[in-house]
């Protein structure tokens, strides 16, 4: 007689299952993902319940009206979301610990219930006392707003259908289990069929779910892949924990671009939005310092001007260092390998430091005439006008390509009081009007930019 399967392997990243242990998974082709987890599962004496059969319809019966939108009192959040919350919709908000994703959602749920909705806060890592203690600090809450700590899903439905709220926040999911999935909580089996049970609320009953999730030190959700793919949204929370600005990036968004991000900042009450991002990043600039450059990169439909700095160096060792912090180091060398065939810069005698002030990460080609103009500004030691900003993207030629939206960057450049702007010639052979505000300075190749220093 066969013996009854009671374990099997599952690939962490993408949920594979196989009934024995393989180096590499077939699926997603990761090396070393496989972990063994039980698969029994607690059958109901009447046996396994029958889901009811679909109806097939026909295209044009289905109503394609925009779904029900409402606003979480933070724009910066809703611009993410792509115009407000869906009601029905199931959101995955991930981000390193201590980050400020519990606080953002606390502060939704205070603005949720100050707005008449009726939301459910259910936590499995916090006490009741210790949620008490971090909403003192976002300030009072108003409204039908609950709490619950429980780690039992089959508990969190029946308080699910007997309290009917509008919205319902799950922190976290690694917490959560179902009775009927012999794993432990946190596994690959529990996350998945946790998710699942939520999709099943939030599709068929049309509330709202928050989940959120840990990421791993890859900065991914920790958990099988097929978690993102379940949910609707997945929002990721990054910044470093010791800085005071936080990004919330949209990496999937079925209701929305995802394009688009959202900038806090971390304050004493809790996270404040930053309206104008270009402001914040230029604090605290250098006057009249060499190798700083503003430039101007596009994150969605948001142009943010930054400082890009760099610092060159004679080197003292047979292969000189290179750094890039916010940017592709990858990408700075190739600029580079442009300047010392193109230019006729040694910068192979040099030590090569690159870093977008403020922590902000841009990999956009937009930044490379910025990073070029830093390098050669530092290493003549020359600066660059104060009031000029830069960018275009460089090819391997040492041409100067042109870049999208350009006419929005020169006006967030002009609207924050820059008199000049580097930009291709392309881009301003384009542009149907220029504002008399600023000054634009086409350039077609990186000898031409360079000449403007």
């Amino acid at each position: 007689m066969a013996k009854t399967r009671t374990t099997a392997f599952f690939c962490s990243a993408c949920g594979y299952e196989s009934a024995k242990w393989m180096g590499q998974c077939p699926s997603c082709r990761q090396w070393n993902t496989f972990v063994e987890e039980p698969v029994g599962r607690k059958e109901s004496p009447s046996g396994r319940r029958q889901a009811p059969a679909g109806k097939p319809v026909l295209l044009s019966e289905v109503d394609a009206s925009e779904g029900e939108r409402f606003p979480t009192g933070f724009p910066e959040l809703d611009r993410v979301l792509g115009g407000g919350i869906v009601a029905g919709s199931l959101v995955l908000v991930g981000g390193d610990p201590g980050i400020g994703k519990s606080t953002l959602l606390l502060q939704v749920c205070r603005n949720l219930a100050a707005d008449g909705r009726k939301v459910l806060y259910i936590s499995g890592e916090e006490s009741l006392r210790q949620i008490k203690l971090r909403a003192a600090r976002v300030g009072e809450i108003r409204g039908d707003l609950r709490f619950l700590c429980e780690t039992c899903l089959d508990s969190v439905q029946e308080q699910i259908q007997r309290e009917q709220p509008d919205v319902v926040i799950i922190d976290s999911i690694q917490t959560m289990y179902r009775e009927e999935v012999t794993s432990a909580p946190g596994s690959v089996s529990q996350v998945r069929e946790s998710t699942s049970l939520l999709m099943q609320i939030a599709k068929g009953s049309g509330v709202t779910v928050f989940i959120v999730g840990h990421v791993t030190k890859e900065g991914v959700v920790a958990g099988p892949r097929v978690l993102e793919h379940m949910v609707d949204t997945v929002l990721y929370f990054e910044g470093d924990r010791h800085a005071s600005y936080r990004i919330l990036r949209g990496v999937k968004n079925r209701f929305g671009s995802t394009n688009e991000i959202g900038v806090f900042e971390m304050g004493e009450h809790g996270l404040e939005e930053v309206e104008n991002p270009s402001e914040f990043m230029l604090e605290g600039r250098p006057q009249g310092a060499s190798g700083a450059v503003v430039a101007c990169a596009m994150e969605g439909t948001r142009p943010i001007l930054l400082e890009v700095q760099a610092l060159a160096a004679q080197s003292n060792l047979g292969i000189p260092r290179r750094t890039a912090a916010g940017t592709d180091y990858n990408r700075v060398s190739l600029l580079m390998a442009v300047l010392e065939r193109r230019c006729r810069y040694e910068m192979s005698r040099y030590d090569a430091y690159v870093n977008i002030a403020g922590g902000m990460k841009m990999n956009e080609p937009a930044l490379d005439l910025a990073i070029v103009l830093a390098l050669v500004s530092s290493l003549k030691d020359r600066p660059l006008d104060e009031k000029t900003v830069v960018f275009g993207e460089v090819g391997l030629s040492g041409e100067v390509r042109s870049v999208p939206m350009a006419e929005q960057r020169v006006s967030e450049a002009l609207k924050l009081g820059f008199e000049a702007c580097i930009l291709p010639q392309i881009n301003l052979d384009k542009m149907k009007k220029t504002d008399p505000g600023i000054r634009l300075l086409g350039v077609r190749t990186v000898q031409d930019a360079i000449a403007l220093l």
